[in-house]
């Protein structure tokens, strides 16, 4: 079976003023087939978040390649990177943050559907039942970031990366901001994608 996505011999380094290059991502290499939950662990400052950001085009490569369902997205940029968009999508550390605070959850989660045109019944009927597959109600739609809990807001921010149905999910440090029983909800959330057949990949700096 060929993965679904494949990292190879990835490396991405930074200039220093008056110094030496300082490479953040080294030579690093991963495989995960369709399916899987692939957990990157290691302590803060060793490059984690920086494979994320690789991976999703936020910044290029010093070397290696990247490739997702096959294809090499390692060079790609602007309108190239929309069907890539459509098969990975990020979940963050800090989910309020990720959210506009002067519009609803609801308008977060529909956003990319909007911008395709959705009608407005058909956008908030496929947020109504990723929120209810997330473990949150409906009546979530009508709530700001500042209404919610960590816990919550990272859920409908779940619901948010699934409104394209991605196969693949990249969560970075999901759970660093929120207590171990919330975190544990989240993670559950994760499992539950898993056995829908989804791709997870789980960056965090906890082992456990």
């Amino acid at each position: 079976m060929e993965p679904i996505l494949k990292v190879a011999d990835l490396s991405k380094a930074f200039s220093r003023a008056g110094r030496d290059a300082f490479f953040a991502v080294d030579h690093v290499s991963f495989e995960v087939q369709p399916g899987e939950i692939l957990g990157i662990v290691g302590e803060s400052g060793s490059g984690k978040s920086t494979i994320a950001r690789l991976i999703t085009r936020q910044i290029d490569a010093t070397g290696g390649q990247i490739f997702i369902d096959g294809q090499d997205i390692t060079r790609l940029r602007g309108r190239d990177l929309i069907p890539v968009y459509a098969k990975i999508q990020m979940v963050f550390q800090s989910p309020v943050d990720s959210f506009d605070p002067r519009r609803t959850l609801g308008d977060g989660i529909c956003e990319s559907l909007r911008n395709k045109g959705v009608p407005k019944a058909e956008r908030e009927a496929k947020a109504r039942a990723l929120l209810e597959s997330c473990g949150l109600p409906a009546t979530f739609l009508a709530r700001y970031p500042h209404q919610v809990s960590g816990g919550q807001c990272q859920r409908v921010a779940i619901a948010r990366a699934l409104v394209n149905d991605p196969p693949i999910i990249l969560a970075d440090e999901p759970t660093g901001n929120l207590d171990s029983t919330t975190g544990a909800l989240v993670m559950e959330t994760f499992h539950k994608l898993q056995k829908r057949g989804k791709t997870i990949v789980l960056i965090a700096h906890d082992p456990g």
